[in-house]
């Protein structure tokens, strides 16, 4: 079935590929009629997307304590981890009966584990748990072609 659903959606494509070649060889130009909801559906997505960013994605726990003083506990361990790696963010929250601490934005297993093994020689407890996360800070890595410019550019002074 989904083999038959494939082979139909390449011949339209291809279909619709052809069609789009002669109409930019015949007028120089592409015309696209779409339906005018799609833009609003755009917009209501992108406003949803911007009051919760959250996705899926991965935690690690290092706290857990039910009782009176638990909250406190948890605010007090939240501190002391947050000076100890200023990096990872922690987040205190409630699942009856027990207040939790938890850290990180992984959007990864991967990127979990090894942020564990980090954590592991401290926190023996600790362990990996899915959760909704912030979209994490990414790294922007310097290109191939910026590291040879900035290398030309070093050597000519």
């Amino acid at each position: 079935m989904n083999r038959i659903i494939l082979t139909a959606f390449l011949i339209f494509s291809l279909g619709l590929q052809s069609h789009l070649i002669a109409q930019y060889e015949a007028t120089g130009k592409i015309t696209i009629n779409q339906d005018p909801r799609i833009d609003s559906l755009m917009a209501l997505h992108k406003a949803l997307r911007a009051a919760d960013s959250r996705f899926e994605g991965y935690r690690i726990q290092l706290f857990m304590e039910a009782g009176n003083d638990a909250v406190e506990k948890a605010e007090k361990f939240i501190e002391n981890f947050e000076a100890e790696y200023p990096d990872w963010p922690a987040y205190l929250s409630f699942g009856q009966p027990y207040y939790r601490v938890r850290v990180g934005n992984f959007r990864n297993r991967l990127e979990a584990e090894g942020a564990l093994n980090r954590l592991k020689h401290t926190f023996g407890q600790a362990f990996i748990t899915s959760d909704m996360i912030e979209p994490p800070e990414l790294t922007a890595f310097p290109t191939y072609k910026k590291q040879l410019y900035e290398q030309d550019n070093s050597s000519r002074h």
